[in-house]
């Protein structure tokens, strides 16, 4: 490949807005990520290998190159280059919280989250529900608005779609990467190491292909106020005002750089096909992620700083998942293409962490047991299986149309328990040897059926129309338990609740979509549809009926045992142009979301214990634009903006819990709730947020030297609903800056790199809220924490094919 190939291979993994069009049928869904050599970039987002230019529905895609020179890990990385999500990283102990477009009324959280179903995520056809890393992926998509009349998937806010390089029948492939690098404010040194091996086994009709890698991310949030010995060591000694040397001594302990990464991943293809017309893709992937603490501090309590978390007890969190695939893809006569998608995954979260002020909040006097402490444990597995069968036109003519059917099945088990170490000894609670208060466990299954299509006819060659409908059924059914073991309850774990709870719905979607070019580099396009979340089991077990006056309980009421699904409506206007000789690309739309029977927290009415409920409605609007220029062929500049303006439009009646006085802790009651009103903010996205990024690209000997500069702006963001009536936080913007300095050829690369260049602290989110924050019974709340941004890394990498 030339150097001027080269370059203009990588000015494709700019963000670019594209969409739908009636070119040939994506058959197989292959990874292209250009076409010929006349920079043409494709996508398969709407089930066709169509250009950016025939594409008129909102996409963003973030190409290999991109991927590589960015350093693009997981999910958490694209938020940056995507104009329209917002992802605050919050650690590797979870996925983070994705948003797009505002669709978002929950509180953020500082420990993120690991399963969102706003949005779809696809590893190529396959459903992921899991964040693989980017590993020899091709490319990204990233469709923003609802997908529901497309693809398997129901979507409220819009699909990211995984595109990974396939096995080549025809030639052996390798790959190797390292990268070595050191992070500001740890004592250890990262690494990542991967690889690619692709072999045909039988050529032209067999091939394998696997890629694994394993991901070194040193910590650096500390622990400095660990319990030396649960229940018999202070957590607390000498009060409020501090620890001194010798109660530190005898009661606490430290440990360091507790919030690191331990992942090993792999992905392995295994493509049959006859011919062209008939292949079989099985893929078995896996990833296990380690860690032993949250990336949040805890604000200063107890002279704790930046990069320290108050935390009595260390924080592991252990998340692995099997995903077993086989696509089917067949031409059947020319006429239509058959894709049939069978997958199974397998994804299982265990989880630990300091409990102790969520029951001091509930106040049962514990802390009058002078070492009272408590560490809560969750494991959560959830196993879904999924078939999807689609028809795809590929007859020609002015009427295209895609045709499918999709299953869905997926069975959660939540095991919860909280220890309280000394406690029982302390209240003479015999056979308790586990020192557990509080214990439920929780069964649910969920089953969707859809059918779904689209077409479209082109009216002219320069006009197309695009109609499309969705049909969906869902049942939800859970079961659950809890045990008090403190107040004598037989630890009889499975006994779970015949009418825990039982729910069905059923609707209709649909999606109206056009597109006129009035030149081959000038399109404009509007979309009006409307998207759907299923409903679902909240994972607390039932009451007993009738709850017990005279005990403390944790449970959900028969109104709060299910949560029913919510719907977007979605109108947006598009316009993407190609100038100046095509030197410069334009990409612009607006867009108007109508949300109704909003998902959004709550908490039960016993034991204010954390549930979804359904309730309100909003409205989200703004524009999202991008750009890249190229002045001359070495230099390619690059940006994206948006503007997201997501409100409430009617008021929520008691949906804000918060302390009734912050601070003080012997006020009753000690909980109240107030109202969300109209045209409150909804939290978890920025308002405004955009990058801008410079790439300069030179020959030298048999490759080219490259170098970019790119900065990054995330706008504030509200932490919850009625933030500052509810002693939320407005979370200040920031600003970040990455460089990479690279020599490429066409075997091998070296590069020197930074992210964050200039160390920037910055709150990414919080977990609970400002009335958390005070003295409560004489003891310090560590309650409220903010998860943080990861400081400044340096480092050198290398990459080499064969």
């Amino acid at each position: 490949m030339s150097c001027h190939a080269k370059l203009r291979l990588g000015l494709l993994s700019a963000t670019i807005l594209a969409s739908s069009g009636l070119s040939t049928p994506a058959f197989a869904q292959e990874s292209m990520a250009t076409s010929g050599g006349d920079d043409t970039i494709i996508v398969t987002a709407t089930r066709r290998n169509t250009s950016i230019l025939e594409t008129p529905i909102n996409i963003s895609v973030v190409g290999s190159e991109q991927i590589a020179r960015q350093r693009i890990d997981d999910v958490r990385d694209l938020a940056d280059f995507t104009p329209g999500m917002t992802i605050s990283d919050t650690g590797p102990g979870s996925t983070g919280s994705i948003v797009l477009r505002g669709l978002n009324a929950s509180d953020v959280a500082s420990d993120g989250a690991t399963y969102d179903d706003a949005l779809g995520i696809y590893l190529g056809e396959v459903p992921l529900y899991y964040d693989f890393k980017l590993l020899d992926i091709a490319r990204v998509e990233t469709l923003l608005g609802p997908q529901g009349t497309l693809y398997g998937m129901g979507t409220l806010a819009g699909a990211i779609r995984y595109i990974p390089n396939r096995p080549n029948v025809s030639e052996f492939e390798g790959e190797a990467h390292g990268r070595f690098y050191g992070k500001s404010h740890s004592g250890k040194v990262g690494y990542q190491a991967d690889g690619v091996i692709n072999v045909p086994i039988v050529r032209d009709h067999i091939a394998f292909r696997t890629t694994t890698g394993y991901y070194y991310d040193p910590g650096f949030i500390d622990y400095p106020l660990l319990i030396q010995q649960p229940g018999v060591s202070l957590p607390q000694p000498g009060g409020t005002d501090g620890v001194s040397d010798a109660d530190y001594a005898a009661n606490l302990t430290s440990r360091k750089d507790l919030n690191f990464e331990k992942t090993f991943t792999t992905r392995n293809q295994l493509l049959v096909q006859t011919t062209e017309d008939l292949r079989v893709i099985f893929t078995y992937a896996f990833q296990r992620t380690k860690t032993d603490g949250a990336q949040s501090n805890s604000a200063g309590v107890l002279g704790t700083g930046k990069y320290e978390n108050a935390g009595r007890y260390i924080e592991p969190v252990n998340r692995r998942a099997h995903l077993a695939s086989m696509e089917i893809n067949a031409n059947i006569a020319d006429i239509v293409d058959l894709v049939s998608t069978t997958a199974y995954t397998n994804v299982r979260n265990q989880s630990q962490g300091d409990n102790t002020d969520l029951l001091l909040d509930l106040d049962y006097d514990y802390e009058l047991f002078p070492a009272f402490s408590s560490w809560n444990e969750t494991d959560n597995r959830r196993k879904q299986f999924n078939q999807e069968i689609r028809l795809v036109s590929r007859h020609g003519g002015p009427f295209n149309w895609v045709l499918g059917g999709f299953y869905n099945e997926q069975k959660l088990h939540n095991d919860y328990a909280e220890h309280v170490p000394g406690l029982s000894d302390f209240y003479g609670v015999p056979d308790n040897p586990e020192d557990l208060e509080y214990v439920s466990y929780t069964k649910s299954k969920v089953t969707e059926k859809a059918v779904f299509g689209e077409g479209t006819f082109r009216v002219t060659p320069a006009w197309q129309v695009t109609a499309g409908a969705r049909y969906f059924e869902y049942t939800s059914k859970v079961r659950g338990s809890l045990v008090l073991p403190l107040l004598g309850d037989p630890l009889s774990p499975y006994e779970l609740n015949p009418s825990g709870g039982e729910a069905k719905k059923d609707g209709w979607v649909w999606k109206v979509n056009t597109s006129y070019n009035f030149t081959p580099d000038v399109m404009v396009y509007a979309t009006y549809s409307k998207g759907y979340r299923i409903g679902g089991p909240n994972r607390v077990a039932p009451c007993p009926d009738p709850v017990p006056e005279d005990q403390q309980n944790a449970c959900a009421l028969p109104n709060e045992v299910q949560y029913g699904p919510d719907t977007t409506k979605n109108a947006e206007i598009g316009i993407r142009a190609q100038v100046l000789d095509r030197k410069l690309t334009l990409n612009f739309n607006v867009f108007h979301i109508k949300w109704d029977g909003i998902q959004v927290d709550s908490a039960t009415f016993y034991g204010v214990t954390g549930i979804t409920v359904n309730g309100g409605a909003a409205k989200s609007q703004g524009f999202e634009a991008s750009f890249q220029f190229r002045p001359i062929p070495a230099l390619s500049i690059q940006g994206t903006y948006s503007y997201t303006d997501a409100n409430l439009t009617e008021d929520v009646p008691g949906i804000i819990t918060i302390r009734t006085n912050p601070g003080d802790y012997d006020a009753r009651p000690k909980f109240t709730q107030l109202s969300a009103l109209d045209g409150d903010r909804l939290p978890g996205s920025a308002k405004n947020s955009g990058s801008l990024g410079a790439t300069y690209t030179t020959p030298v000997m048999d490759g080219n030297v490259v170098a970019n500069w790119t900065a990054t702006y995330r706008g504030n963001v509200v932490s919850r609903i009625g933030w500052d009536r509810g002693y939320g936080d407005k979370i200040p913007g920031y600003v970040l800056n990455r460089a990479t300095l690279s020599y490429e050829t066409d075997f091998y690369t070296v590069s020197v790199f930074a992210n964050n260049i200039f160390d920037k602290y910055a709150v990414v989110s919080v977990g609970q809220d400002r009335s958390r924050i005070g003295i409560n019974d004489g003891i310090a709340s560590r309650y409220y924490r903010q998860a943080v941004l990861n400081p400044r890394t340096v480092g050198i990498e290398a990459r080499i094919k064969y």
